[in-house]
């Protein structure tokens, strides 16, 4: 089993090379624009002036259109290290919000995008692999593709809801 300082001395080797920290600096960098690219393409849609970098498992921003903002509810642009892909993911402003509206869409046989297996433990309600493997050879096709799929997803999320929203108990 490897200790910390194992760990550390591996770290700083790798870091030595410089790959990493090139990669990860332009990694953010572009994360900050696709964040930037959502504010002044769609004005509607509140997005956070915060960027969750995380510990190199996850890195993420949301956007909150009115809609779902009223439910509690946000979207998240996520890009997940290990597993290196884009995913959007529709998650709750807390715990209580994210167990209720999990319930409802496994309750009305949701399908269209996959719904997390329980919310224990979970960041999300609902997740949609919209990039997997990106191409960071051409930025603005990719930032394109989060784009596209991002707002199908908003917008096949806000119909379910608004079919089916007398079903659903206030908070």
């Amino acid at each position: 089993m490897d200790t910390l300082q194992d760990l550390m001395i591996e770290y700083k080797n790798q870091l030595t090379k410089g790959v990493i920290n090139k990669a990860y600096k332009g990694l953010m960098e572009y994360i900050m624009g696709l964040r930037t690219h959502f504010q002044s393409s769609c004005p509607e849609y509140s997005v956070s002036g915060n960027i969750y970098y995380g510990y190199m498992d996850m890195t993420y921003f949301s956007i909150v259109p009115k809609s779902l903002k009223d439910r509690g509810l946000k979207i998240a642009i996520v890009f997940l290290h290990e597993a290196f892909r884009f995913e959007i993911w529709l998650s709750g402003y807390n715990k209580q919000v994210q167990t209720k509206y999990w319930k409802y869409f496994k309750e009305n046989d949701w399908t269209k995008y996959h719904l997390v297996q329980s919310t224990k433990g979970a960041d999300s309600i609902l997740e949609y692999v919209v990039v997997d493997n990106p191409d960071f050879q051409d930025l603005n096709a990719l930032t394109k593709q989060i784009v596209n799929g991002a707002l199908k997803f908003i917008i096949d999320v806000e119909r379910f809801l608004s079919d089916h929203e007398k079903l659903i108990k206030p908070q």
